[in-house]
């Protein structure tokens, strides 16, 4: 008796070891399939972002992605059941296609394209509303209004008057559309969220620290100038000319708060903002293409790489003190 129970507590030991032995397998090759599907969907979302988010529609860029996906999984689970047979000794069926009468391949695979699909619009919505702006909203960050420092920066069209009308409408429509797509393109390298766009102008914004670092809010304008520059053969040829533009930068404190009810955003309210505004609108009376204020000006630690011309006192519209305001070159 006692040998039977000693025999039966070893084959007890043996069985529960060889399920911890299976179960770190399993774990494994869950951990490889994670890391596979992190890479694949890194790089579909970067190849679209890049090179097809401009020619595509919405609705075709999701259904390629879902097909994409849908080819990754097949892959993955039958390179997963080829490991598991090989390694764990698990019976799996060995034909081709046994996925096709599987139930369970079909659970995950919709489970797998409804995770694509809903991971897909949060990035749409991230994208439209400014990252992070959706999970403040939804925790209620900003129901009621915030003071905080931030760095704006409000960039303009040059001679929009004119080129609206050499162009027409439609025409001019599209060229805004391209001059957008690649401030776009330069926006998330130097840290800076897009506020709002408003007819040919955009309005940028850095928390203080962010705009800062590394003279961001200073490199922005002309790391986006050097990219119409480079994509000058693309506008020529499509409109015939380059588009130039133009920015004012400021700081201070801003109250940021979310209104609306059928359709939320959030709202920038303050002095700060009006300022920046005529700060930009004084790039014409000066003929230049980047001017800051001296509040700015005093924070940064600008390099030998750029040269700085102070312009005076100014009485802005619609103030009644002066602001002294700084024109930034890149030497």
């Amino acid at each position: 008796m006692i040998r039977y129970f000693a025999r039966h507590q070893e084959q007890v030991k043996t069985e529960n070891l060889s399920e911890v032995v299976t179960a770190s397998q399993y774990l494994i090759f869950g951990i490889i399939l994670g890391i596979m599907a992190a890479l694949v969907y890194s790089i579909v979302e970067y190849i679209f972002d890049t090179f097809l988010s401009k020619k595509l529609y919405l609705g075709i860029i999701l259904l390629i992605k879902s097909f994409i996906y849908l080819i990754f999984l097949i892959f993955s689970l039958t390179f997963i059941a080829a490991l598991a047979e090989a390694y764990i000794n698990v019976d799996f069926p060995n034909h081709r296609g046994w996925w096709i009468t599987n139930k369970i391949f079909w659970l995950i695979t919709a489970y797998f394209i409804m995770c694509s699909v809903m991971f897909s619009l949060f990035r749409i919505a991230n994208n439209k509303f400014g990252k992070g702006v959706i999970l403040n909203m939804l925790l209620g960050r900003y129901r009621k209004p915030r003071e905080v420092e931030r760095i704006l920066m409000f960039v303009d069209l040059k001679s929009s008057t004119s080129i609206a009308e050499e162009l027409g409408h439609l025409n001019y429509s599209r060229f805004i559309q391209d001059c957008f797509y690649y401030l776009n393109r330069v926006v998330g390298k130097y840290g800076a969220e897009i506020y709002q766009y408003v007819g040919d102008e955009a309005v940028l914004t850095w928390k203080l620290n962010k705009g800062l670092k590394n003279l961001n809010c200073i490199n922005l304008f002309f790391e986006y100038d050097k990219k119409l520059k480079k994509n000058q053969k693309y506008f020529r040829k499509k409109y015939g000319l380059l588009p130039q533009f133009k920015a004012g930068v400021h700081s201070g404190r801003i109250i940021i708060t979310e209104v609306g009810t059928i359709k939320k955003e959030l709202a920038y309210h303050g002095d700060v903002i009006n300022t920046t505004s005529r700060i930009q609108e004084q790039c014409n009376d000066y003929n230049e293409s980047l001017l800051i204020s001296e509040e700015l000006f005093a924070q940064l630690s600008l390099t030998k790489n750029f040269k700085t011309v102070a312009l005076g006192n100014e009485v802005l519209e619609g103030k009644t003190e002066s602001l002294k305001l700084f024109a930034i070159h890149k030497v």
